[in-house]
């Protein structure tokens, strides 16, 4: 199962990722963990990517795709994964579709939730209020603020993959302001449908419609049509075959000779 969530942040692609990685036994590759790791492992890509970072500058769209194409290289990674923060530009998508093709593989899904930004918002200051209740530290960006700019930042270079994904029929939208509960289980259906192909399995015919079907293929003589009733005013015998026959005539009566 190779997965893609589409949503802008606050939308739940984190709480809903986490799900189907317990679920399904799959991994959340996040491309700054992979970078690092890449790093700290020295492997090729990751020094490269080092230098690059080092100089502060940011690291090339090639330079990713070639971490992301070891990390899934790896045996942890055979079940599936779920890709998290990457591609997040339609170049950044068409190279690792490019990646994916040479491996024989393919995205199984997109799945783009879908979320009103004032009610977004509102979650992302309940989000807050509630971290606060438990005496945790609060994120950074969770204020009105930085949301306004992250949320400009996925609209003007995010957004976009909804239309590229839906061009490869890939993409399914759900409704990201459900309930969790009930986005979950849109989630499992949509997979559920990507698993089977989306077809529905003909039922099959009933016993009675079976039979009726051979009775009337017994009728039928291989090569021959069956004939059209005649009319006829004549009395008809046999009306089966639409046939109008006349009426047998009735035996001559034997007379008895006396004796004398």
């Amino acid at each position: 199962m190779r997965l893609i969530l589409l949503g802008p942040p606050g939308a739940g692609k984190g709480t809903q990722a986490q799900r189907l990685v317990n679920k399904h036994k799959i991994l959340q590759l996040s491309t700054g963990d992979m970078l690092r790791a890449a790093v700290k492992a020295g492997t090729p890509v990751g020094l490269k990517a080092q230098g690059i970072m080092e100089r502060g500058e940011l690291v090339p769209d090639d330079v990713v795709v070639a971490i992301v194409a070891d990390r899934i290289d790896q045996p942890d990674v055979k079940k599936g994964f779920i890709l998290d923060g990457f591609p997040r530009t339609v170049p950044q998508a068409e190279a690792l579709d490019a990646m994916l093709g040479k491996k024989g593989l393919g995205l199984d899904r997109v799945i783009e939730l879908r979320v009103d930004d004032g009610a977004l918002l509102n979650r992302i200051e309940k989000r807050a209020s509630d971290t606060r209740a438990r005496g945790e530290p609060v994120r950074a960006d969770d204020n009105p603020e930085a949301l306004k700019k992250r949320l400009d930042a996925y609209y003007a270079q995010t957004a976009p993959l909804v239309g590229y994904y839906a061009r490869k029929g890939k993409l399914s939208a759900i409704d990201g302001m459900a309930s969790i509960p009930q986005v979950a289980v849109a989630i499992d259906g949509i997979l559920g449908k990507a698993a089977g192909g989306g077809k529905k399995v003909p039922k099959p015919p009933s016993r009675s419609s079976k039979t009726a079907r051979a009775k009337v293929k017994s009728r039928v003589k291989p090569g021959r049509k069956p004939k059209a009733a005649k009319k006829s005013g004549k009395s008809v015998v046999g009306k089966k075959k639409g046939i109008s026959r006349p009426r047998p005539k009735a035996p001559a009566r034997r007379t008895r000779s006396g004796r004398g």
